[in-house]
């Protein structure tokens, strides 16, 4: 589960991690409240208006304005909500900005330059340990950098036996060329920043920049933060920050029907129960010269319900060009399934877009002879490889 930069740096600061501290506003005239209340608790002159949508690059696509004047965050803000937000990580047409984070400036003047830095902590799933991913170039252009100056990126993993140990936050810190009181509060960020990431069950904190102040103050300026959604329930506080507006309607649509859905962008629908049936299918539909179109599965209780619902969401997918239904039957039987994708068919009506049906297990003589005598436009096929034939034929 993504979560927004103001709801990162809200867990960061539970864990001690000194974050730039800001206020939400839904629109201009709070906006300009809540810039006055920072003020009053900062002491900031300047303020920084920043989108919140789930996605990076925000600055690029102009999401993020510094206003120097109480006008200027009724100005910016104004012309930031309600926009649709572009950017390398949203869809092409972007994402609509709800809300903003009324931010306080900590580029302040000072004895010493301030300095960005790069720092994200995740899991390193070859090794199965968690690594601490950190760079001295900072900033928007860090996917730049990691292409064109790898060199620059270095990482730190961390034995899960063990977990951080403070001699490796304080080789971090070294080697982002960091001394004196800079480098003592870095490494108390970087324990901080390790202890949040633990204990909220993340997935990943990716922190960009981390700022150096000029008066060697580390601090979180902004915040994405992603949570391992198998571990919500021992969080049901983070639960309530799920933002289901940033989301794909049709996915939350169909985690709200107990369906496991995820839209990709090939022409091919598919229908199976279980994933690793999942990941096999859209093998065969590959191998068949098409794309699969998404990842559904209705689970062990295909009944006519959530099978007509499976199909209705796949359906909702223009680009879908033919559909391939492959359940085995063990726990489910696949007559139930047979009958409801009968029932389906007539429920919804006219079905443009072939479909192609394999059953194999329980009941899967029963379930084909329904489907043969329904007198619908249905494709059989009982081997996997006569599916991928069939997939091949209506795509021809």
């Amino acid at each position: 589960m993504n979560l927004h930069e103001y709801q990162g740096k809200s867990i960061l600061t539970q864990y001690g991690v000194r974050v730039q501290r800001g206020l939400v506003a839904y629109n201009a005239d709070e906006a300009v409240d809540q810039a006055k209340r920072l003020s009053q608790e900062t002491g900031t002159k300047w303020w920084v208006v920043k989108a919140q949508i789930h996605a990076g690059g925000r600055g690029k696509g102009g999401g993020v304005k510094l206003a120097k004047s109480i006008d200027e965050v009724h100005e910016k803000a104004d012309g930031i909500i309600g926009m649709m937000l572009k950017t390398p990580q949203t869809p092409p047409q972007g994402k609509k900005v709800h809300k903003v984070l009324i931010a306080e400036d900590m580029y302040y003047p000072g004895a010493s330059e301030t300095k960005e830095y790069y720092m994200s902590v995740l899991l390193d799933r070859a090794s199965g340990h968690n690594v601490i991913v950190y760079s001295t170039e900072g900033g928007m252009d860090i996917e730049e950098v990691a292409e064109q100056h790898p060199d620059k990126i270095q990482k730190e993993t961390i034995d899960p036996r063990v977990g951080l140990r403070p001699f490796q936050c304080n080789k971090i810190a070294t080697n982002l060329g960091l001394t004196g009181a800079a480098k003592k509060e870095m490494v108390k960020f970087i324990a901080a920043l390790y202890r949040a990431y633990e204990g909220c069950d993340a997935a990943m904190f990716e922190i960009n920049p981390v700022l150096k102040t000029s008066d060697d103050r580390i601090a979180a300026v902004d915040a994405k933060v992603r949570l391992d959604g198998n571990a919500l329930y021992r969080h049901p506080d983070y639960v309530e920050m799920r933002d289901k507006t940033e989301e794909d309607p049709t996915e939350v649509e169909a985690g709200e029907a107990g369906l496991n859905y995820v839209k990709l962008d090939g022409n091919v629908g598919c229908m199976v129960n279980g994933a690793g049936l999942a990941m096999a299918t859209m093998d065969i539909i590959k191998l068949s010269g098409g794309e699969p179109a998404n990842f559904l599965d209705v689970g062990g209780t295909a009944d006519a319900a959530r099978v007509e619902k499976a199909f209705r969401i796949i359906l909702k997918d223009e680009r879908v060009k033919a559909i391939l239904v492959n359940i085995f039957g063990g726990i489910v039987r696949c007559d139930r399934v047979a009958q409801g994708i009968v029932d389906a068919y007539r429920n919804i009506g006219d079905i443009k877009v072939p479909i192609i049906v394999r059953l194999q297990g329980t009941n899967a003589k029963e379930a084909k002879e329904l489907i043969d005598n329904s007198g619908l436009k249905v494709l059989g096929a009982v081997a996997l490889q006569e599916a991928a034939d069939r997939v091949k034929q209506v795509l021809a």
